[in-house]
């Protein structure tokens, strides 16, 4: 959730607490909502992570080497096009051992 937050701020996720669901314990979280109004063109979102020093590494998972960080599942579905913009939800971070810092 750091994470997300920290890269996409427009699509923030609100914690709101915690709750029980078949006996496991899951967060709950919002995010505002985002109407598309054009359809998510992936080779943009490739540009946007490239130009950010993100690799894909296969097709919607992008890696970057110098941070540690592995961010994936950013298909059509969780990548959201509004007026030229791209939005982000439901994404999945992933740290690599030993290189991730803080800056």
């Amino acid at each position: 959730m750091l994470l997300h937050n920290y890269f996409f701020p427009a699509t923030f996720y609100h914690f709101l607490g915690f709750n029980r669901q078949n006996g496991q314990l899951c967060a709950v979280v919002k995010q505002a909502y985002v109407q598309a109004t054009e359809m998510t063109d992936l080779d943009a979102v490739r540009l946007f992570f490239n130009n950010n020093g993100f690799k894909n590494q296969r097709q919607n998972d992008y890696y970057h080497t110098d941070l540690g960080i592995i961010i994936e599942d950013l298909h059509d579905e969780n990548v959201l096009c509004k007026e030229g913009i791209l939005f982000f939800i439901d994404t999945v971070f992933f740290l690599t051992e030993g290189f991730f810092y803080l800056i």
